[in-house]
């Protein structure tokens, strides 16, 4: 729990001020505590045993200026609250949600069911808690500590025989805690665990009706209630702990002051300073810690255990020199742009060759030695041993089945994953010793669901190069067949929602945007097949003519004629060369072109 208390102790000091003003408030708040015993004691005393009644209500009307100076203190140290909880929420809902967009958005990722509970309902629960844990815990410190300087002003004796049995009960309760702790943290998992298994049922609802294993999934959802009945009722069972701790800490110092009252009389203690003391137990000790005990074993648990989850589930992702399923390699954020590839493994041969493109004087924009690429430790590679050099001028289209490495290959280049063997170089660096900044130097990515965030349309355009000139921007809108879009929204300072372009009209956004950047190496990887043929054209055509290099994940055929070289990935021998080379050479290739053109393709037929 050490990064709990680090987490929060880090939150409180951003706030000091917010604090500061919360603090002043309680002072006022705890007033009524301070002065009720000896103002009572007075009153005793000095009037209404002396005979004297007046004076005896003068003392408690000095008692009712504080009561309503405390009213105020507590209406404006719960004003004050939202100025150190709000930021708070906001900070854990930030980080919540980066996390999760960060890991669903890597290559192959699966999105992260847990998350939404996290943002839904964990969130909550730590924004409520923590706003109870302050108020209780600042209740007891300014409430316990006022009340105990009221019993030593009226004999330090009283003070010292009800310190002690409410320093046991403090003592009892912390060593309860442990317990409490782990029955919350069992509750937590196993709500998170419930709530994985009931996304999972829902959204494979349709499988699982085709499969016939409604019984079978119907049966694994309710074990993940049964258990997360038997740690609500595991939670309910400390109950008593907190019980006795409040027994021992509250009402035995009450006890305790009755049983000593005549002895502390015998001692010359007044009557009115028994009933004070009676006074500061009953109405400032015990209240505020019986807040504390239940605000701490009920809310402060529920606020350690959920935001230790929180935290772990969403602590920065380390970059990791080998892709493992899930991980999140450097590079992702200079882009912005997540990709959105399945990863199927190939159960042919392993893949490996050499292939150098466009290779000569022209600056090497990236190679591939020796690149060895699985997923998982005993996944069969999808590349082995695999070499590739893209030079300036390059057009590569890269084609193949479902699952055969286009978009593992895509990853390699872009820098977003790393091979378990061999090296990429994007520009003579070594992706794994680039930072993000210098990978968006060398490389743009398009992926497939392209992103585009509410802004204006120049905004999007310019995102990857802030600085391009005004020229260079009606240049892409032109090439790239944007114009359309620019009129229909009202030109390129009008807002930009995401959610009335359609899915060609955003990836058009997005190609725009990577032609403007200024990264030599432009990797497509599926980023037109949203758009019709003709657009796609334009698209390719036009980063075709951009200086630097090109790779393309083609989709359609139309891809492959454009491009000057193909590869071609089946989970084999790598293959490459140009169309009309790779129609008599590769049965795979033609097979492709025959589904894509809707007819078989003979090797004696190299024309499309």
């Amino acid at each position: 729990m050490n990064g709990v208390v680090r987490f929060s102790v880090a939150a409180l000091r951003r706030r000091a001020g917010p604090l500061g003003r919360l603090a002043g408030w309680s002072i006022a708040e705890a007033l009524p505590v301070l002065l009720a015993g000896y103002l009572t004691a007075r009153a005793v005393d000095d009037g209404f045993l002396a005979g004297r009644p007046g004076t005896g209500l003068a003392w408690l009307g000095v008692l009712a200026v504080a009561v309503l100076i405390g009213a105020v203190g507590t209406n404006r140290a719960y004003a004050r609250l939202g100025d150190v909880v709000e930021p708070f929420r906001d900070e854990l809902a930030q980080r919540v949600v980066a996390g999760a967009l960060y890991r669903s958005t890597s290559t192959g990722a699966r999105p992260e069911t847990a998350a939404v509970a996290r943002l839904t309902h964990q969130v909550e629960i730590v924004r409520d808690t923590f706003a109870g844990l302050v108020m209780v815990v600042r209740g007891f410190l300014f409430s316990a500590g006022a009340a105990l300087i009221g019993l030593n002003s009226l004999d330090p004796l009283v003070a010292g025989v009800v310190a002690v049995p409410l320093v046991a009960g403090l003592a009892l309760f912390a060593a309860a805690l442990p317990a409490m702790v782990s029955r919350q943290r069992d509750y937590v998992h196993a709500d998170e665990r419930l709530g994985e298994a009931a996304g999972a049922a829902f959204t494979g609802h349709r499988d699982v009706v085709a499969c016939g294993a409604q019984r079978f999934v119907a049966e694994r959802v309710g074990r993940q209630v049964d258990r997360q009945a038997d740690a609500e009722h595991a939670l309910a069972r400390m109950a008593a702990l907190r019980s006795l701790s409040l027994a021992v800490g509250g009402w035995l110092p009450l006890a305790v002051l009755l049983l000593a009252a005549p002895w502390l009389v015998r001692r010359g203690l007044t009557a009115g300073a028994v009933l004070g003391a009676l006074v500061y137990v009953a109405t400032g000790l015990q209240p505020a810690l019986h807040a504390l005990v239940q605000g701490v074993a009920g809310g402060g648990l529920r606020f350690a255990v959920t935001l230790h989850r929180i935290l772990a589930a969403t602590a920065p992702p380390t970059p990791a020199p080998s892709a493992a399923p899930g991980g999140t390699p450097p590079g992702y954020a200079s882009t912005a742009l997540p990709t959105g590839s399945g990863r199927a493994l190939p159960t042919g041969p392993a893949a490996t060759a050499r292939i150098d493109t466009c290779r000569g004087p022209a600056p090497v924009r990236a190679e591939l030695r020796g690149v060895t690429f699985r997923y998982g430790p005993r996944a069969r590679p999808v590349l082995d041993g695999f070499d590739l050099t893209l030079a300036d001028g390059a057009h590569l289209a890269v084609v193949g089945p479902s699952g055969a490495g286009k978009s593992t290959l895509a990853g390699l280049l872009a820098g977003l994953l790393h091979p378990q063997a061999g090296t990429v170089l994007l520009g003579g660096t070594p992706v794994g010793a680039a930072d993000p900044a210098t990978l968006a130097r060398h490389r743009v990515l398009i992926p497939q669901e392209a992103y585009v965030f509410t802004g204006s349309l120049l905004d999007n355009l310019r995102y990857l190069h802030p600085d391009a000139p005004d020229d260079r921007v009606d240049e892409a809108v032109h090439r790239l067949g944007l114009l359309p879009l620019v009129r229909r929204l009202g030109g390129l300072s009008a807002t930009l929602d995401p959610g009335t372009l359609s899915a060609g009209e955003r990836q058009l956004v997005a190609a725009a945007r990577a032609y403007l950047s200024p990264a030599p190496l432009a990797v497509l990887d599926e980023a037109t097949c949203h758009l019709d043929p003709v657009a796609e054209a334009t698209v390719e055509e036009a980063f075709g003519s951009r200086p630097g290099a090109l790779v393309v994940v083609a989709h359609r055929i139309s891809s492959a004629l454009r491009a000057r070289h193909v590869l071609i990935l089946n989970g084999g021998r790598p293959l490459h060369g140009r169309h009309d080379e790779l129609l008599t050479r590769s049965a795979t290739y033609r097979e492709l072109v025959g589904h894509w053109q809707g007819r078989p393709v003979s090797a004696e037929a190299p024309a499309i």
